[in-house]
C-alpha cells in the first residue's frame, strides 16, 4: 500500500544552501538583509510598490486590518468559506466578521449578495481566492469602489494566479499572501503584504515589530517579524514560483484528463480568462454520506485528504459568539459538504497521481 501525503515540499539544495548562508553569517533574527531582499524581489513579482515579510499570512492581515485603522463598531465584509484566520483577522482587531455566501463556481464571495449586507460600519470587503483560483474579485472591487470601501484581498492560497494578465493580489488596495508549508511557495511558516499605499505600508511596518521607528517605540506593535532564515529560504522559492506553479497546472491537467471519465464527481474548473495555479485539487461528490466513505476508502489505501473547509460560521466559537446556526449561507455549507481536496503538489509522479484515479475509480465502479 503506498503512503501518499496531502502535500509535499518543493525544494533542491538551493533551499538548504541559504539556510547554511545565513547561519554562517550569524543574521538569524529578523529585519535583516535577507527578509529585505525578499520584499525588493516581491515587489518586482508582483509590481508593486511595497512589500513588507512578516511571520504569517494570519498576522499579515492582521496587520493590514490594523494598519486601515479597523476597530471595535467597525464591519469587514468576508465568507464563512475559508481557513478561520481569515475571520479571527476582524476579531483580533476589535471588529465584526459579515459573512456573505459564496458563489459556486470560484467558490469565492457572491458579489450579487455583497451589497444587501454593507451598512454604515462597513468598512472592509475582504474575499479569499480559494485553491489558487481567483474569486469573482473584479465585480467585487466594482462593488467596494463604488461604495467606498476598503478593499483587502486574502491571497492566502493563489499567489500567481491571474485573471486575463492581472495577478491575484493586485485588484485590492492591499493583498496578504501566506508561505505556509502546504502552499505553492513556502518558508515553513511566514507571510507577505502588497501593497502601493505608502501610508499602509510604513504602518504596517510598525505594527511588525513593536511600534519602533529607529532607537525610539513610536506606536503599539507586536513581533509579527520573519527571521533571515525563513527569508533566505522564501528568496529560493519565489525564484522557482513561475516553473512551480506551470508544473501544477500541467498536474492538474493530467488529473483532470483521467477523472473526468468518473460522472459521480466533478472536477475543478476554470472560467473563461480565469487562470489557477492549484494550491489545491478539489474535487465535489453527490453528498456528505459518499464524500464520507470515499475519504474514508482512500485514506485505507494510503490516500491522505482534506476538506477545504468546514463553514466558519457553524464552528463551536462562531456558533456561540454570534449565534450563527445552519441554513444561514447555503452555498457555502453545500460545498463543504461535498468538496474533497486529494493529494497535489508538484513533483507528484504519474505513478501516484495514476494509483489516486484508480482508488477513486474502484470504489465508484
Amino acid at each position: 500500500m503506498k503512503n501518499i501525503p496531502l502535500f509535499d515540499i518543493h525544494h533542491t539544495n538551493s533551499e538548504i544552501a541559504a539556510v547554511k548562508r545565513v547561519i554562517k553569517s550569524g543574521a538569524w533574527s529578523g529585519e535583516g538583509k535577507e527578509v529585505k531582499k525578499l520584499e525588493d524581489d516581491f515587489n518586482t513579482y508582483m509590481g508593486a510598490k511595497f512589500s513588507l515579510a512578516f511571520n504569517s499570512g494570519t498576522s499579515a492581515l492582521h496587520a493590514l486590518l490594523l494598519a486601515y485603522g479597523l476597530g471595535p463598531g467597525d464591519e469587514v465584509i468576508t465568507t464563512p468559506f475559508t481557513f478561520i484566520a481569515t475571520v479571527n483577522a476582524a476579531l483580533f482587531v476589535g471588529a465584526k466578521p459579515v459573512f456573505v455566501d459564496i458563489e459556486p463556481l470560484t467558490y469565492g464571495i457572491d458579489p450579487q449578495k455583497i451589497t444587501s449586507s454593507i451598512t454604515d460600519k462597513t468598512k472592509v470587503i475582504m474575499p479569499i481566492h480559494y485553491g489558487g483560483m481567483a474569486c469573482q474579485i473584479k465585480e467585487i472591487k466594482d462593488i467596494a469602489k463604488r461604495k467606498k470601501l476598503i478593499l483587502i484581498e486574502d491571497s492566502a492560497e493563489a499567489l500567481g494566479a491571474s485573471i486575463g494578465k492581472q495577478k491575484t493580489g493586485t485588484f485590492g488596495d492591499s493583498s496578504a499572501f501566506s508561505l505556509c508549508a502546504n502552499k505553492n511557495i513556502t518558508s515553513g511558516e511566514g507571510g507577505l503584504i502588497s501593497t502601493n499605499s505608502k501610508e499602509v505600508f510604513e504602518k504596517a511596518k510598525l505594527i511588525r515589530s513593536h511600534g519602533k521607528s529607529g532607537e525610539d517605540y513610536v506606536a503599539l506593535g507586536y513581533n509579527f517579524r520573519m527571521s533571515n532564515i525563513l527569508a533566505a529560504i522564501a528568496r529560493v522559492q519565489l525564484k522557482k514560483i513561475n516553473k512551480i506553479n506551470k508544473k501544477r497546472r500541467e498536474n492538474a491537467l493530467y488529473l483532470s484528463n483521467k477523472l473526468s471519465k468518473i460522472e459521480e464527481i466533478e472536477i475543478p474548473r476554470e472560467p473563461l480568462g480565469y487562470k489557477s495555479v492549484f494550491q489545491l485539487y478539489t474535487i465535489k461528490v453527490k453528498n456528505k454520506g459518499t464524500r464520507e466513505k470515499l475519504r474514508e476508502y482512500l485514506k485505507v489505501n494510503g490516500i491522505n485528504t482534506k476538506i477545504y473547509f468546514l463553514p466558519v460560521h457553524l464552528t463551536s466559537f462562531y456558533r456561540k459568539k454570534f449565534g450563527y446556526t445552519a441554513s444561514e449561507f447555503p452555498v457555502a455549507e453545500d460545498l463543504s459538504n461535498r468538496v474533497l481536496s486529494l493529494p497535489f503538489f508538484c513533483d507528484f509522479s504519474k505513478n501516484k497521481m495514476n494509483y489516486v484515479v484508480e482508488k477513486i475509480e474502484k470504489f465508484f465502479i
